[in-house]
């Protein structure tokens, strides 16, 4: 058990094949409103659907056998047996996750005890998007090499599956049985789920690389490999507008976060950049880079300072940055100046607000995950258990 036991993080392991359960704080709210506004668009094209098995192996294991000096972790999943690339938690509940990894398999699993639901089978390439729909009745797996399938819970069948080209990522509408999906050949692909009625939209002749379904449901931005982005109208199918050249990135978009009322948006790129932008109107407000990298002169020193993961806080006009080369950047709206830089000693994966306070929370490459005070810029605390990387994390926001 930890200090801070109201709220659950999953994160995921490279090299151990395990997924620790850790305690921690925060609630969350689902949407519920929207999804009657896709039922009038006009999907042209259809999917197929098919059956599946299941496994009722759990992945257990106990504290006592980690190999970690220190394990912080409540439980530990390590039914996987190759790196784990993606988890996520039911929303209704968050008392099932879902994992998928290196090993072409992805579990459907209780956060209480480990024990495995079900298994996504049939899978031929690494698992590395896996989802639960917004009434957690439905979860989708898909790999690498384009195939996707979605499962329901209830009777943990397969109902439906598609092969695309590679996939680059996925995800479910806010509050519809809809997933929106990025392939390495520029487009983007939007399903109805079962009918698997299609539609696409087709963007620059290079990979779609990363995708958000902004909280009206209506509107999807799209960052690409160009370093474009396109926002989309789900329902007209058309492209609004096209940030690009001096306005839009000079390398690939690697990640896109909106703020909750969907007004603003911020994206993050392999340039080092990280920029906001009005979605109504397409209009950059502010760029942000991190300035104190040192020798950013070299080629090296600029992979290395590519932008991981962006978010906005909700209860202060802040943002975060993320950045390869270990810095956490804590950026003011408002000045649109730099409020804290906050130092990890290796690269950093991925970040996470806390649906109600200015905590930020990181996973890194050392296998740690650190929670930062945004006000002041001071860690709170680390929790520890990974040898390796921690690829994706997760916080469970529901009060336990």
């Amino acid at each position: 058990m930890m200090d801070n036991p109201e709220e659950d993080s999953l994160n995921l392991h490279e090299d151990e094949e395990i997924i620790e359960v850790i305690d921690l704080n925060d609630t969350e709210q689902t949407a519920e409103d929207l999804a009657e506004e896709l039922e009038d668009v006009d999907f042209s094209e259809a999917g197929n659907a098919g059956n599946a098995g299941n496994a009722d192996d759990d992945g257990w294991e106990a504290e006592d056998e980690m190999e970690s000096e220190q394990d912080d972790s409540e439980l530990t999943f390590s039914k996987h047996t190759g790196s784990v690339f993606c988890v996520s938690l039911d929303p209704v509940s968050n008392s099932l996750a879902v994992t998928g990894g290196e090993d072409d398999r992805a579990f459907v699993w209780s956060v209480s005890d480990g024990d495995v639901l079900f298994e996504c089978t049939g899978h031929k390439d690494s698992v590395t998007c896996a989802a639960f729909s917004c009434d957690s009745k439905l979860v989708v797996s898909a790999d690498m090499s384009g195939l996707i399938k979605v499962w329901k819970v209830e009777n943990k069948e397969e109902i439906w599956s598609f092969e695309v080209g590679d996939l680059e990522w996925l995800e479910w509408h806010p509050c519809a049985p809809v997933l929106l999906a990025g392939a390495a050949d520029g487009n983007v692909w939007m399903w109805k789920i079962p009918s698997g009625e299609c539609k696409t939209f087709q963007g620059p002749s290079c990979q779609a690389t990363s995708g958000k379904i902004l909280p009206d449901g209506k509107r999807a931005i799209v960052g690409y490999e160009d370093g474009s982005l396109r926002l989309w109208d789900l329902k007209q199918g058309n492209a609004v507008y096209v940030i690009k050249g001096h306005d839009g990135h000079q390398g690939a978009l690697t990640s896109i976060a909106c703020n909750k009322e969907g007004t603003l948006a911020l994206t993050g790129s392999v340039d080092g950049q990280a920029k906001l932008f009005n979605t109504s109107t397409g209009k950059v407000l502010c760029s942000w880079s991190n300035e104190n990298s040192e020798a950013k002169d070299s080629m090296q020193e600029q992979d290395s300072n590519s932008v991981e993961s962006v978010g906005f806080c909700n209860v202060l006009p802040l943002v975060a940055v993320a950045y390869l080369d270990g810095t956490l950047a804590i950026y003011d709206m408002n000045s649109q100046s730099l409020r804290h830089r906050c130092k990890h000693e290796v690269g950093v994966v991925h970040l996470q607000w806390e649906e109600a306070s200015a905590v930020v929370y990181t996973c890194n490459l050392a296998g740690v995950v650190t929670l930062w005070d945004a006000r002041s810029g001071v860690m709170m605390s680390e929790y520890r258990g990974h040898s390796a990387e921690i690829l994706d994390f997760v916080l469970n926001r529901l009060v336990c």
